[in-house]
């Protein structure tokens, strides 16, 4: 397994996804590091996130759904980070639909597992980052950052679960402000913009 070295895209470029600009103004990361096809950008997303608690019938809301957005073909965005988003990732990687993964990291040093490369060499699987060189881990503000730019990039936004008073609670009503529609699978204030 070798080690693949990041791009970054710069917001003059063409592939740039000015919903950046749009949703996050100045608070816009000035470049996407990324490892994989830049295309895929240009394909509509689904945002897919859980809070990493979460009860019961959200872990089955959530793997109904990946299945349903991987016979779909839809491409789906996420950091891909908490059990029940790592499990939807292994359901998503069992198709044929575009798939972006964002780490909470820098890309530098990263490789791509066994489980992601054939989706990797079939050019369906983009590494994306907001962050250049650091941080080299995941750390709660690196988590919380990621997640705004992965909303900022979406076309719509699905919580599998919120923790009322958690971060993905804030996240869905920042997404909401944005205007990008929104669903929450099991929890309080469960609905679709």
């Amino acid at each position: 397994m070798s080690t693949l070295k990041p791009y970054a895209l710069k917001p003059a470029e063409p592939e740039w996804p000015a919903s950046l600009a749009e949703r996050m103004g100045r608070n816009a990361p000035p470049a996407l590091h990324m490892i994989g096809p830049v295309t895929l950008l240009a394909e509509r997303r689904t945002a897919l996130f859980c809070s990493a608690t979460t009860p019961g019938d959200a872990i089955l809301r959530a793997h109904d759904t990946a299945r349903q957005l991987r016979d779909e073909g839809v491409s789906v965005i996420s950091g891909f980070h908490s059990p029940i988003e790592k499990g939807c990732l292994k359901i998503l990687l069992r198709g044929n639909q575009p798939i972006i993964v964002c780490p909470a990291r820098s890309l530098e040093g990263m490789r791509v597992s066994p489980e992601c490369r054939p989706a990797f060499d079939a050019g369906r699987l983009l590494f994306l980052s907001p962050f250049a060189d650091l941080p080299r881990r995941v750390t709660k503000e690196s988590a919380l950052r990621r997640n705004e730019v992965v909303a900022a990039l979406t076309d719509e936004l699905v919580v599998a679960y919120a923790r009322p008073g958690g971060a993905m609670e804030a996240l869905l009503a920042e997404a909401r402000r944005w205007g990008i529609p929104c669903s929450l699978l099991v929890g309080a204030g469960r609905s679709a913009n």
